[in-house]
């Protein structure tokens, strides 16, 4: 008795330590696979023995969210945790023959919104249940959560604050030493807690309400509740009504969307709840469960073993991470043969040998793990230099944490500078689509990528890209393409993209109404400057300056110029541009122009302005559907506004005929 006492205590300490970093988004100290088998035998002995902790996890929501602003306050309606069970017979169970509503489990941070008079007033998030932290203060960087809506009475909404798992690939390929996060629920977990709301509303954290907990109206239906929050304009989680008997072919297909990929939010199982919300309220509370409030059903995680062939280091910003690369095993109807090892802390932790048997599941039912490793041979030798530039590399000690992360320490690694390549590929830019971050980082490691003007010799390793994972033929073809597309540039896109401190498009759109690109590059060469040009200045004269004298960028702009056709393109006439003084507004598809943003461009060369909306101010809406119902075009008709084509556009204001005119 006393052993299994003990054994309770060391699992509700390593749980709670666990629960505490999870929560927290600190570093991940265990997988949820370990939690879960740590939890089911300590729920297993608290009730072989009655011997129950008051910390226990068994009796307790989960550790408390850190915040760094807002005050503890108290729910008006605690938010209690659902018990959770992985048989779908204890669902079908639970189900009582009731009418019920399936949905997911999101991978998130739960939050709790408060509306009165059409206003959102208050937002806490989950705390202990009882407790939670006002963060109000960021009301307006949550996606997903308006913040006005049509009805007037008091409403209670709760829902989950989720990164997508592109989102969470992108934010975490351009972080630096220990900041990196381990998966999209930590991801979100952290940023909710910078005080820096703009910082907050890049990273693109979507509020999903998965229930309406109070409204003054009396409607009963579940459903009906999910409805009115839809109408209301939140984003609400995905759901299916069903029939007890319906339950478990429903689990099966839900199961199969996350295992083929389908969700791009991270999910942690699925919930069941009843339609009928006056009989879900109307059951007992057992520690922190409502027992009708809903159930939970959590995946049972697969696991397969298999031989490490070798470990992969990757640069990604200044961090180098190693990569378990192993004999292919089957998991979760997908071949795996690759997973993260995150830093050289967590290879210590698990035991990395040279040569080790790894035991590997997919998180999440998405992103392979290595959980465990047995018949440890020989130790794994970290690298001393960087797989990217060769420069040396040294271990850093996070002062927070104590994470040993492994580093390269050359300022200039094109790895470091990984966000301006977004910038060179992005639609402002010399719009490259197939290009992310991801990509561009995959390239840099396989030595394809140093500076801008590798992109256009991509095609040199096509036959091995097409090898690499997440690329197959047509991929590969479509990217080449899109390379191949932007070699032709409007002269605002190519000064964007060469990413130059201050300058952005409205600098660039200035240096070419003013002096051209010619002029630009001519006064580069020249050590001119620029500050004589209206709306540039000596600040922005001087930062373009510096880039062109620091470090090998003039090099690497020639180089980048043998690549590229910079378009001709005529300032506008002091008088008489042939859109001069007129306001227009572009929507739809266009055809005749390379994109939206290239029409815009040849409508202010031109002397005319572009807008958004379709005001008394407006003298032509530019739609190629002209019979379309859109509000554009309704607004139009009311104020007298003309519709016109792209090819009307062209005839009127136009340089000529040709099929494509930027």
């Amino acid at each position: 008795m006393e052993e299994a006492k003990k054994r309770c205590e060391e699992l509700v300490r390593r749980l709670n330590e666990a629960s505490d970093a999870y929560y927290s988004g600190k570093e991940e100290v265990m997988s949820n696979y370990e939690w879960d088998a740590l939890f089911d035998e300590l729920s297993a002995l608290e009730e072989e023995t009655g011997y129950i902790l008051p910390d226990s996890p068994t009796q307790n929501t989960g550790a408390q969210e850190e915040t760094a602003q807002g005050e503890r306050e108290r729910h008006e309606f605690p938010a209690l945790s659902l018990a959770k069970t992985k048989q779908v017979s204890e669902l079908v169970k639970w189900t009582q023959d009731k009418e019920i509503w399936l949905s997911w489990k999101l991978d998130g941070l739960t939050l709790v919104a408060t509306y009165d008079r059409g206003a959102l007033t208050r937002l806490l998030t989950r705390g202990n249940g009882t407790l939670g932290t006002n963060i109000t203060y960021l009301k307006d960087s949550i996606r997903g959560l308006p913040e006005k809506i049509r009805y007037q009475g008091h409403m209670v909404v709760r829902g989950e604050a989720a990164i997508s798992y592109p989102d969470f690939e992108r934010i975490n390929a351009t972080m630096e030493d220990d900041e990196k996060y381990a998966n999209p629920r930590n991801l979100a977990s952290g940023t909710l807690s910078l005080d820096d709301p703009e910082k907050v509303k890049e990273r693109h954290v979507y509020f999903n309400a998965f229930t309406l907990v109070y409204i003054e109206d009396n409607i009963v239906s579940w459903g009906e509740r999910m409805d009115l929050l839809e109408r209301e304009g939140f984003r609400v989680v995905e759901r299916e009504r069903l029939a007890a008997q319906t339950l478990p072919d429903a689990v099966e297909r839900w199961t199969k969307k996350v295992e083929n990929g389908q969700m791009d939010l991270p999910v942690d199982g699925l919930v069941i709840c009843f339609d009928d919300t006056d009989y879900a309220a109307s059951g007992s509370v057992t520690g922190h469960h409502a027992s009708r409030a809903g159930l939970a059903f959590k995946w049972k995680d697969v696991s397969a073993k298999s031989e490490l062939l070798y470990v992969e280091w990757s640069c990604a910003a200044s961090t180098i991470s190693p990569v378990a690369v192993f004999e292919p095993v089957q998991l979760e109807g997908t071949t795996v043969s690759r997973a993260s090892l995150c830093n050289i802390s967590e290879m210590e932790r698990l035991g990395i040998g040279k040569t080790c048997t790894l035991e590997v599941i997919k998180a999440n039912k998405i992103i392979p793990k290595c959980i465990a490793v047995t018949k440890a041979e020989g130790e794994i030798e970290i690298p001393d230099q960087c797989p990217v530039c060769g420069a040396q590399t040294e271990i850093r000690i996070s002062p927070r944490s104590l994470t040993r992360t492994l580093h390269c320490t050359n300022p200039d690694c094109s790895a470091k500078h990984v966000k301006k390549f977004t910038r060179f590929v992005s639609k402002p830019g010399m719009d490259i689509d197939g290009l992310s971050i991801q990509t561009m980082l995959k390239f840099m490691n396989e030595g394809f990528l140093s500076e801008f003007a590798d992109i256009y010799h991509l095609s040199d390793h096509a036959q091995v890209i097409r090898q690499m994972e997440g690329f197959g033929e047509k991929s590969c073809e479509n990217m080449m393409r899109a390379i191949e597309k932007s070699r032709n540039v409007h002269p605002v896109n190519f000064i964007y993209a060469l990413c130059i401190p201050m300058f952005g498009v409205d600098a660039g759109k200035k240096i070419v109404a003013s002096i051209g690109v010619e002029g630009f590059l001519e006064r580069l060469e020249a050590k001119e400057g620029f500050e004589d040009i209206d709306g540039i200045g000596p600040e922005k004269s001087n930062s373009v300056m510096e880039w062109y004298e620091s470090g090998h960028n003039a090099a690497a702009l020639q180089r980048l110029l043998r690549e590229v056709e910079i378009e001709k393109v005529e300032p506008p006439k002091e008088e008489g541009g042939r859109c001069r003084g007129l306001n227009f507004v572009i929507t739809g598809e266009v055809r005749r122009f390379k994109n939206r943003d290239a029409f815009k461009a040849y409508v202010e060369e031109q002397g005319g302005k572009v807008t958004g909306s379709v005001t008394g101010k407006t003298a032509y809406l530019v739609n190629n559907d002209a019979e379309s119902a859109s509000s554009k075009n309704r607004k139009a008709r009311e104020l007298s506004v003309p519709v016109i084509s792209e090819d009307e556009f062209l005839e009127k204001f136009g340089p000529g005929s040709g099929d494509e005119v930027l």
